[in-house]
């Protein structure tokens, strides 16, 4: 059996606010087929990044589990980026900083406008 990975989904109270967040960060393209209840970005190799609406949404914590992270998504940045300054780049459209950052210099967790926990990294 051979499976290929087409899409990742995330829950959340406004997925186009959530698709333009996500798109603004990596340069994406909105798939033309999103909505008010769907929105997807298409990624490399036929990979979609989807947006759905969820009624009563509830952020993940981090680091805790009161409410589990579920997913947590991971992106490299660009060779000739400093992590600093994609961080910074991130903040100021909507994303945030938590507390806990387990990894050092090597990479920064950042929450995404609605709570999601994800990675950007040197590596």
């Amino acid at each position: 059996m051979s499976l290929q990975l087409v899409a990742i989904t995330l829950d959340c109270p406004d997925p186009p606010a959530l698709a333009a967040f996500y798109q603004q960060a990596t340069g994406l393209e909105l798939h033309p087929r999103s909505g008010a209840d769907f929105a997807a970005l298409n990624g490399e190799h036929g990979l979609v990044i989807g947006f759905q609406r969820v009624d009563g949404y509830r952020a993940p914590s981090w680091p805790g589990q009161d409410q589990p992270q579920q997913l947590h998504l991971c992106f490299r940045i660009g060779d000739d980026e400093r992590l600093a300054e994609v961080e910074s780049r991130l903040v100021e459209s909507g994303a945030r900083i938590p507390a806990h950052q387990p990894h050092g210099d090597r990479a920064r967790v950042l929450t995404d406008p609605v709570g999601h926990p994800f990675c950007i990294s040197t590596r």
